[in-house]
């Protein structure tokens, strides 16, 4: 008797523990998102992509975040395909975020794949549509996943007719740490673009304490450049306008933004020790027989206007050139000057090679403390 009240008693032990344990082994089932997942941002209605922008952002695709109420890492993965039932697809990135960034060269290669090219000699056509998707996957085996409605593009591969013209995107400085304060059409300072990087902006100069953003087009608010949580983005990503940038102390800064990587630095630069210009001046022979320079281009200097918030900023607006070469100097003479060997933006270095120009009418910056420059045309502010 004794021996069976023992057993009875090590059976019960042993069911509790098991209902205990049962108990802390909370199991959570990953429930499918309601609303599903799909693309938030506005798709042009035609994408022009040539070899010259290979290296830009052809579109950043947005997505709305889904939920499965479990505590589980999401993967988001962007697709695209020749093909719209996606049977043979190509995976163009992802990501644990809500967009991501696609290149012109991707949308370039599935256009290829799809039997489009550039060249009029083929009987390829140069249009076409190719498709893309979102696929949001749970957990580390992707075993739930949403997939979003397909979205047709429309890409155009220009036929070539010789050299192929660059879409290059403007930033332009607007806010009360800016000499301009909010008015975006005013003559509102250029950001430096990066002459190997068309997607890199630099601007080494002098903020007050205050706020800043960053627009595209002088005179149009959108798009707008700014901050969400502490990270870049811009309106087109928000679907409204994002925050500010903010300086704390006034002073010299460099601001550094990668509008791909969606990246951006703001440093302290110190502009103590550098040297102040009375005048600067461009001369070249892009500048021959347009601006009384000389037989030559290069007997005399046109001067530029020197920034009265930043003297070491230098522009001039409306400034004719022709094919030809020039180059930055100060004080009418050789001793200072400045040249590159890039077009259109550069850094250019004291005694440096001339600068590459194109006929045509530009507005022109200087940055005295870096040696960048920009030639922007009328066009990026229409």
């Amino acid at each position: 008797m004794k021996k069976i009240s023992i057993l009875i008693l090590a059976l019960v032990a042993l069911t509790g523990f098991n209902a205990c344990t049962s108990d802390d082994d909370v199991v959570f089932i990953a429930q499918p998102d309601p609303e599903g997942i799909s693309f938030v941002n506005t798709f042009s209605s035609t994408y022009i992509l040539t070899s010259a922008t290979a290296e830009n952002t052809a579109e950043r695709f947005v997505w709305n975040e889904i939920e499965l109420d479990v505590p589980t890492n999401i993967v988001y993965e962007v697709q695209g395909s020749t093909t719209s039932d996606f049977s043979d697809f190509t995976i163009f990135g992802t990501t644990s975020g809500n967009n991501l960034a696609i290149k012109v060269s991707q949308l370039m290669d599935l256009a290829e794949d799809a039997g489009l090219d550039n060249d009029p000699a083929t009987e390829a056509p140069n249009t076409g549509t190719i498709f893309v998707r979102v696929v949001a996957s749970a957990g580390t085996a992707g075993e739930l996943a949403h997939t979003s409605e397909v979205q047709a593009i429309t890409v155009v591969l220009p036929e070539q007719t010789g050299e192929e013209e660059i879409d290059l995107r403007e930033f332009y400085l607007v806010g009360n740490a800016t000499p301009d304060n909010w008015n975006n059409n005013a003559n509102n300072l250029p950001l430096f673009r990066d002459p190997t990087n068309p997607n890199l902006y630099h601007f080494t100069g002098k903020f007050l304490a205050g706020e800043f953003k960053l627009l595209e087009v002088r005179g149009q608010w959108q798009p707008q450049w700014g901050l969400d949580n502490g990270t870049l983005t811009s309106s087109d990503i928000l679907g409204g306008d994002p925050g500010a940038f903010t300086v704390a102390t006034e002073g010299y800064y460099t601001l550094t933004v990668n509008a791909e990587e969606m990246t951006y630095s703001f440093e302290p630069y110190d502009a103590s020790g550098a040297a102040t210009y009375t005048t600067i001046g461009i001369l070249g022979s892009g500048t021959q027989g347009l601006h009384n320079t000389g037989a030559d281009g290069w007997a005399s200097d046109v001067d530029m206007t020197q920034s009265a918030f930043n003297p070491h900023l230098w522009y001039i607006t409306g400034m004719e050139l022709k094919d030809g070469e020039i180059k930055f100097r100060a004080g009418d003479a050789w001793d200072v000057n400045w040249g590159g060997d890039t077009p259109l933006s550069g850094k250019a270095t004291l005694g440096g090679p001339n600068i590459p120009v194109e006929e045509g009418t530009y507005e022109i910056w200087l940055n005295d403390l870096t040696g960048r420059y920009i030639l922007i045309p009328p066009s990026a502010d229409e």
